[in-house]
């Protein structure tokens, strides 16, 4: 992928890539970053192109992530590097998708599960109306993109905490928060809607 190949290999780095994360977050230096990144360049590519389908696209996500790292790396402890990364990957494409739709299809989600995020018990299906799934999905929007994803997960593919804090990169007691503030949100936004 010669199309970044800012931080190029003059010579071989003495750290590991524990060390390097370490330094990262120590020091900010872009140059211990890149160093750390460039062999999972052609990865991280291949992820984006999966998602986009775009080759301009995918060039852009890499670059995009790496300034994502910028500050991801000196938030969080990362322990597992190649598989934070692929989570990160993963998510920064699929909330680029999500973000190029204003709603989400009611058909890609299971009426049970919205009904179970909505709140409404399976006996009062038949009360459940469409107005208030299309009401669902507009307080979905309105969500912070961590709630909405954590909610997503949790809700829509039936998610357990451990899993969504592994894919997303956010802490435990994060996806908790997100969720229980999601979920709150959304009764406020469906109460104040009717």
């Amino acid at each position: 992928m010669r199309f970044l190949k800012v931080f190029t290999k003059q010579h071989q780095h003495p750290l590991t890539e524990p060390e390097l994360l370490e330094a990262y977050r120590a020091s900010g230096d872009l140059r211990l970053l890149g160093t750390l990144y460039e062999p999972y360049m052609d990865a991280v590519f291949g992820i984006c192109f999966k998602y986009f389908k775009d080759d301009n696209r995918s060039k852009d996500a890499v670059m995009q992530i790496f300034e994502k790292l910028v500050k991801d790396l000196r938030v969080h402890e990362v322990q597992h590097f190649s598989s934070w990364l692929h989570s990160v990957t993963r998510n920064y494409c699929l909330m680029q998708l999500r973000s190029a739709k204003v709603f989400v299809p009611i058909a890609e989600h299971t009426e049970e599960a919205l009904e179970q995020l909505a709140g409404v018990d399976s006996g009062e299906t038949d009360m459940f109306e469409e107005k208030q799934l299309v009401w669902l999905e507009k307080c979905i929007a309105t969500l912070s993109p961590e709630q909405k994803l954590s909610v997503n997960l949790f809700y829509m593919e039936s998610k357990c905490y451990r899993e969504i804090a592994s894919e997303t990169g956010f802490g435990l007691e994060k996806v908790k928060s997100y969720i229980q503030n999601g979920k709150r949100n959304l009764k406020i936004c469906m109460e104040r809607n009717g």
